[in-house]
Formats: structure tokens, sequence, C-alpha cells
């Protein structure tokens, strides 16, 4: 309904509803998704991991802004009739970048409740070598660095591949979920079922975009003028690894969490008690 009131909103003008569209829209996709996840499971983060989902929404406003800082070095995209009072301006930036996580993640759980892809032969026993995990830190580094040392709008793909490269080993390596961990396992659906999920992601964000108030436009010096929507064709692949980077940070930050909470923990049973 959210969905529905907000495109008639749009089609016919009417403000402020035009200028919030974008939120709105993927606040009724969230509402939407988490509802058909607890429908096929029976569990989900708005039924029943309420408190997940509202550290999640703080985490996804956090997340986003490390890449509109790479923006900044990179310039691939800018915002357009977004409000000029600094109050409804940021009201409309948190609204938005906090529905990027949880809709990616919903929509990754959905692809695997419904069971598109088949899990093949595991094999619990394989884990990744040092060699990889010492590689891929070291390369996910430098696709990190470079941006920022020497800018160019053509370094994207780095930024969609970094933190995916640098942090999923270290997801392994504290027992969380990892990527890559998955995939030597043989649990081929973790991968792809994100793939699907930044694909679809990625034509709605394009497709919701494009018709509202406030927007973004790119600045991709690749194939710039063969686009659907505001998004050159090429940039739709980026949806492919920013969602597998969205699991990665998102699973990173609980591990760090889970590891800072051990901690505490130990230290306070080994610490005296004062009387």
């Amino acid at each position: 309904m959210i969905i529905l009131i907000a495109e008639v909103c749009l089609v016919l003008g009417l403000e402020p509803i035009t200028i919030y569209f974008t939120p709105l829209a993927w606040t009724g996709y969230v509402l939407l998704i988490d509802s058909l996840i607890y429908y096929l499971k029976g569990d989900s983060l708005l039924m029943t991991r309420r408190r997940e989902f509202m550290v999640l929404l703080f985490l996804s406003i956090g997340f986003w802004y490390i890449f509109e800082f790479y923006n900044l070095f990179l310039k691939n995209w800018h915002y357009l009739g977004v409000p000029e009072r600094r109050f409804w301006r940021y009201l409309g930036y948190f609204w938005s970048f906090a529905s990027i996580w949880p809709a990616i993640l919903l929509t990754n759980e959905l692809v695997l409740a419904l069971k598109i892809f088949k899990p093949g032969a595991i094999n619990s026993n394989k884990r990744l070598s040092s060699t990889f995990i010492i590689v891929s830190i070291m390369l996910g580094t430098v696709f990190l660095l470079w941006p920022i040392v020497i800018p160019s709008p053509y370094l994207a793909v780095m930024v969609w591949l970094g933190f995916w490269l640098l942090l999923d080993p270290f997801n392994h390596l504290m027992g969380g979920k990892s990527i890559f961990a998955d995939w030597v396992k043989g649990r081929r659906e973790t991968l792809y079922a994100l793939f699907v999920a930044g694909l679809i992601c990625g034509i709605l964000w394009e497709f919701w975009n494009f018709w509202a108030g406030a927007k973004w436009e790119y600045s991709i010096p690749i194939l710039e003028n063969l686009k659907i929507f505001e998004m050159p064709v090429v940039g739709y692949l980026g949806f492919l690894p920013f969602a597998c980077e969205v699991y990665v940070m998102y699973n990173f930050s609980c591990g760090l969490w889970r590891k800072l909470a051990l901690t505490s923990a130990v230290a306070t049973k080994k610490s005296p008690d004062l009387v």
C-alpha cells in the first residue's frame, strides 16, 4: 500500500511525496519483503528480530557514508532536487541511506528462502588457505587506498570490490559468515543469491530514482550515454559485488560485536569482586 500510494502521489505531482518518493518506496519494499520471509520461514527481521533491525538501520547510514566519502574522490554521482533546508535535506538522506542494507540483506534472505539455487555437496572440512587470506586482504587494502591516493572516476570497481576482499577473510577468521569460505565448502548459493539480490535492488533503485523529485545522477565515463533510467548499462554490474560488500560489512560488524562482548565478559569474570 505504501508503494502504491507513493506511486499515485508521484504521478499526481504531490509534494512532499515526490521529494521523499525514494525512501517511501523502499520503506514499502522492506515491509513487503520482510513479511514474505516471515510467511516462508516463520522468522524475519521485523517480526522476530526487531532489535537487530533497528541496529541495522543505523549501520546502514554509517556504512553508506563510507561510500559517500569515496565519491568525493570518484565523483561518480551527485544529488539533484534535494530540499534546501538542512533538516529536511538530511531527513531524506538518512531515511534513504537507512534502507540500503535492509533492502539487500532481506532480498538475499528471500532468495535463499525460495530455494532458487539448489545447494551442492558440502565439505565442512575445507577452509580458506592462509595464502588466499593474505592475498585477499592485501588486494582489498590496495583497492581501497588507490582511489584516495590517485583519484579517478574509472576506479569505482576497486571500491565495489575492496571491502569484500578486505573484510571477508576476517569474517572467516572470526568464525562468522564468509562468502569465500562458503564457496570453498560448496555453498555456492550464498554468492548466487547475493548477486540476484544486488541486481533486483539495483534495478528498483534506478527505476524509482528515475521518476523521483529528489534524485541522483551519474558521471560514469564508460558508455555513459547508453543508459537504463539514470544508470549507464555497465554500472548495473556494480550492484553484484556491492551486494556482497553489504553482506560482508554487516557480518564483519557482527563479528566485531561478538568479539568485544566476549572480551568484556571474560574481563568481568576475571576482575575481583568489589565489596
